[in-house]
């Protein structure tokens, strides 16, 4: 693999890769701000790439807390187990968040505190995004916080039909700047 791994990856495959470089750690700061780590069991990661918000979230996880990882890009998913291959508690799933209920099921998980999303909804299919929220608003705990960001506004509409509230930050240091969607 190249040492540009984004580079690669969103060349060969612009739909699911939504972005030539990682996100920045001011995005990550942005994002792990929303969560409660002190009360959160289940956190999910869709399209992790190669984990700058799952670094963040294991610095400040309980170490009980169980967190799984959709990845299904295989070139990053093959990073990422390579990357946490002794980390406790992580689940790195090489499959799409559409699928999570199965996963549930096998790991267990009655609900999820937190979901955290680095999936470009502007390029994915609208049947793939909407199967996606609908399993994402189905498996959020009453409370539970679904996280994502988007280089634009276009999908605020679509998230807006599975989430009540949803408050919108931006973040200019990050490239490009993004925008933090925090639903509820």
């Amino acid at each position: 693999m190249s040492r540009f791994p984004f580079v690669k990856q969103y060349v060969s495959k612009p739909k699911t890769v939504g972005a030539v470089l990682p996100s920045s750690k001011y995005l990550a700061d942005r994002i792990i701000k929303h969560i409660n780590f002190d009360d959160a069991h289940y956190i999910v990661e869709y399209g992790p790439g190669t984990g700058v918000f799952t670094d963040r979230i294991l610095r400040e996880r309980n170490q009980e807390t169980m967190i799984l990882l959709f990845e299904c890009n295989t070139e990053f998913y093959k990073i990422l187990t390579r990357k946490y291959k002794d980390e406790p508690n992580l689940y790195i799933i090489n499959d799409s968040a559409e699928h999570i209920e199965k996963y549930f099921t096998e790991y267990g998980i009655p609900c999820v505190d937190y979901i955290v999303s680095g999936l470009p909804f502007a390029s994915l299919p609208h049947n793939v995004s909407s199967s996606i929220l609908i399993q994402t608003r189905k498996h959020l705990k009453e409370g539970g916080r679904f996280i994502t960001f988007q280089y634009t506004l276009t999908k605020k509409s679509l998230i807006d039909q599975y989430f009540k509230e949803i408050n919108i930050e931006r973040e200019v240091r990050n490239f490009p700047p993004a925008y933090v969607f925090c639903s509820s």
